[in-house]
């Protein structure tokens, strides 16, 4: 790729030394969404390669898709890249790039692109196969991807089981965002993939730890923050703010710094998903209401419910996460869980949290335009809606 990728598009600026911590400013924002458009447009590419791989190189002759119609795996996949979502990983990366002196003489520009895309297919494959998982039946708005292909292969006179299908369908659409993803970052210096694989480790580490963590009924708080720090926390903010740090060749201070701000944003990122996934909108969040309470996900709220709640509401309590939660219960809990004082609580852990985060960025040595990125994003993601 060409150094035209440059992710600012902008003049470099040298880094600056100072203890005062930057407010987010105009500037900063117009940074990333130059970014995230050429994140967008990269995406775009690759699916269309891997469309024409598909078809062109592997189908020449155009062979029918029957049950799937006109929506075979490399359309699935373009559903769901073009939806937008949140963009936290990339912006992550690009600002842990720009944080670091990426922009001074655009080191490293090409390489945070290309993983900042690779992010976001990985993303995609992580959110296909958590659907087929928690048997979430929307994503972003829309059918999830295995409600799809199930809804096509009954609307068609499939054979078999459609759900079976949809989850399988599913299960290789995500395949291939995964192999994409890989592929990117498959030309990335030795150090940046070296990054790479401990995220990908640690994302399904902390996925098979939310999985048996539910089995289990798990609700003390140590094992809720350590998947919260492993499936959310390092794979959302730490670890692509690392990969963009090692595009720009950051030193051990600057790297150290960003340890603690992703540590601290982290955190606030998992607990805001935990509000969200008990009282979040529906028409936002592009899941059901209370959804983390019908799946009995091993969170936070969940651990200072156990320590909080008495009488009729320790009752239903422990009927979350089974069949005999009822959407009743659902509402009764939600109440519940305010008027025990489990939101306020959790509100204040991320107000500290940011607090942290913010406070870590008044190290010396750090670009201001990065600096001011950052407290950006801390704020969007410990107060956002979706």
């Amino acid at each position: 790729m060409s150094s035209q990728l440059s992710p600012s598009g902008l003049p470099g600026r040298r880094r600056g030394s100072s203890s005062v911590v930057a407010l987010p400013t105009r500037r900063a924002g117009e940074l990333n969404e130059e970014f995230l458009v050429r994140v967008d447009a990269r995406m775009a590419e690759v699916v269309d390669d891997l469309e024409r791989v598909w078809t062109d190189e592997l189908s020449p002759h155009g062979a029918v898709v029957d049950i799937l119609a006109d929506r075979d795996l490399p359309e699935l996949l373009r559903g769901l890249v073009g939806t937008g979502g949140k963009r936290i990983r990339p912006s992550m990366c690009l600002w842990g790039w720009v944080v670091a002196g990426g922009r001074r003489d655009d080191r490293g520009a090409a390489d945070v692109l290309q993983v900042a895309t690779a992010l976001e297919l990985l993303h995609i494959f992580a959110l296909i196969h958590d659907d087929v998982m928690d048997e979430s039946a929307s994503r972003r708005g829309q059918p999830s991807v295995h409600t799809l292909a199930a809804q096509l292969h009954l609307h068609s006179g499939g054979r078999g089981s459609a759900n079976r299908f949809g989850d399988s369908i599913a299960v290789l659409v995500g395949d291939l965002a995964h192999a994409e993803a890989d592929h990117l970052v498959s030309s990335l210096p030795a150090a940046m993939r070296s990054v790479w694989r401990v995220l990908v480790v640690e994302l399904v580490r902390g996925q098979s730890r939310d999985l048996t963590g539910s089995a289990a009924g798990r609700r003390d708080l140590e094992h809720a923050r350590q998947v919260a720090q492993a499936k959310s926390g390092c794979y959302t903010v730490w670890r692509p703010l690392q990969l963009g740090a090692t595009a720009a060749g950051a030193d051990r201070a600057t790297v150290e710094v960003l340890a603690t701000y992703g540590a601290e944003v982290g955190e606030a990122f998992a607990l805001r998903d935990d509000l969200l996934g008990v009282w979040g909108d529906p028409a936002r969040t592009g899941k059901p209401a209370g959804d983390d309470l019908l799946s009995g996900k091993p969170t936070v709220i969940l651990s200072l419910a156990h320590e909080l709640l008495q009488g009729p509401a320790r009752d239903v309590l422990e009927r979350v996460g089974t069949p005999a939660l009822s959407p009743a219960d659902v509402v009764f809990l939600q109440d519940a869980l305010r008027a025990g004082g489990v939101v306020d609580a959790v509100e204040s852990r991320i107000s500290a949290h940011v607090h942290a985060a913010v406070a870590a960025l008044g190290a010396e040595g750090l670009d201001p335009d990065g600096v001011a990125g950052l407290t950006q994003m801390a704020h969007r993601i410990a107060w956002r809606d979706r």
